[in-house]
């Protein structure tokens, strides 16, 4: 897997040799990007942008970021199998000021409370078995951790049926392969 365009396009991003971690295809992170770029749907800008990126990983959607000229990376990362490679990938793209990385179970009740930041994007890719998106959506709108003009992604499994709260503006949802992608924003 390799950072697809901007500063770093073409530098390796490691994996983990599990497979208990889905990294996101190069096609379906290629497409967001798209529609970030060119949605009229969307009021989002990415280059000098704060993001968020929950369920990081290997962090390949937050390294992308950067290298499309975003600011700032939070990534939210419990899994230890991962989070050495996802230390490893940052060191080897130098963007250690540009990134801060969280090790904590993202569910867990204070986690999201640490977050002392306001996010132009979010970005989900939870396990496509999780149920619990309706709580970080709802604690994401109470926190008020989205930017007036800010957009959340959700990558799930397209025959996974998510019960989003009502709070959740759902604007664009594109289906991939076997991904679904999801781009809306929270009513105030």
């Amino acid at each position: 897997m390799r950072i697809i365009s901007g500063n770093f396009k073409g530098k390796k991003i490691l994996l983990p040799k599990d497979k208990l971690t889905r990294p996101l295809k190069d096609l379906t992170k290629e497409s967001i990007f798209n529609i970030l770029k060119h949605s009229k749907l969307l009021n989002v800008e990415l280059e000098n942008s704060n993001i968020l990126d929950l369920f990081s990983g290997v962090g390949s959607f937050g390294l992308e970021c950067l290298s499309r000229g975003a600011r700032n990376i939070t990534f939210l990362e419990s899994y230890t199998e991962v989070l050495n490679i996802l230390k490893k990938n940052i060191d080897n793209l130098n963007q250690q000021n540009q990134t801060k990385i969280i090790e904590k179970d993202i569910f867990s009740e204070n986690t999201l409370k640490l977050l002392n930041d306001k996010f132009d994007i979010i970005f989900m890719d939870p396990p496509y078995k999780e149920k619990k998106l309706p709580f970080l959506l709802n604690a994401i709108t109470k926190l008020e951790l989205l930017n007036t003009d800010g957009i959340i992604i959700i990558h799930r499994h397209k025959k996974e049926d998510d019960d989003l709260p009502k709070e959740f503006n759902l604007i664009l949802e594109k289906n991939y392969g076997i991904s679904k992608i999801i781009f809306g924003n929270v009513l105030t």
